[in-house]
């Protein structure tokens, strides 16, 4: 065999499944509680049937790689746009939820029992430093001095369930985005565009694992003689 395979093969773990699929598979224990287990469900039966769907949905979209060539490539648009479609046919056919969909769920799951408005855009900018979402256009703190302007007007906190505040504060919202020129029929143009930017990151992550591990092999003697192996050159499929 090459020597890809020959270097790779003792660090499989760098293109296993784990690697490709390390955040498609994140789903919060919550996720599978959303109703009330029925009585008499014991803990372990509800733990086992979550292995058990979490098992099936990773073996689905391990499935689907096992049928793609992805080239380790970030800096090849077509190499990351195809990296970005193949993750999606995985994530669609194992059920699985896009970055965007875990992030308005985690929205809603850690927003659900806020009562007022301030409370709830502080827990927004939380959640956006936890999952290392840049705001470089500098939204959160816009957000928040028109959640000023509003409560002057209203001359109390603004609560979530106050339909007439929400509804100014909402008013607001809109004409910041109309300022930075977002619009909502546009989103899917954005979900499109936050994908592409993982699947890069992903492709660096990849080729940063692959060089690293062929650096630490060819220090090795058996694999001193042996050539370079460009990293584009690599099918993952042979480490799944």
């Amino acid at each position: 065999m090459a020597f890809s395979y020959r270097l790779l093969s003792r660090s499989k773990q760098l293109y296993g499944s784990q690697a490709i699929l390390n955040q498609q598979l994140a789903f919060p224990v919550r996720y599978y509680a959303k109703e009330a287990a029925p009585d008499g469900f014991k803990g372990d039966e509800m733990l086992k049937d979550i292995f058990r769907d979490l098992k099936k949905k990773f073996d689905t979209a391990i499935g689907v790689f096992r049928k793609e060539k992805i080239i380790i490539d970030p800096e090849d648009p077509a190499a990351v746009s195809h990296y970005a479609k193949v993750m999606k046919t995985a994530r669609e056919k194992a059920g699985l939820l896009s970055e965007s969909q875990r992030i308005q769920y985690t929205i809603e799951e850690e927003t659900k029992d806020i009562p007022d408005a301030r409370t709830y855009l502080l827990q927004l900018q939380e959640i956006r430093i936890k999952r290392n979402l840049p705001d470089e256009l500098g939204v959160e703190a816009m957000m928040m001095d028109v959640l000023e302007k509003v409560e002057k007007e209203i001359k109390k906190p603004l609560m979530r369930n106050d339909k007439k505040g929400m509804a100014l504060l909402m008013a607001e919202f809109d004409k910041i985005n109309t300022k930075l020129g977002v619009r909502r029929e546009d989103l899917p143009k954005y979900e499109e565009e936050l994908e592409l930017k993982i699947a890069k990151a992903q492709l660096e992550e990849l080729k940063k694992d692959a060089v690293e591990a062929m650096e630490t092999q060819r220090k090795r003697e058996e694999f001193k003689e042996e050539k370079p192996v460009d990293v584009r050159s690599l099918d993952i499929r042979n480490f799944l």
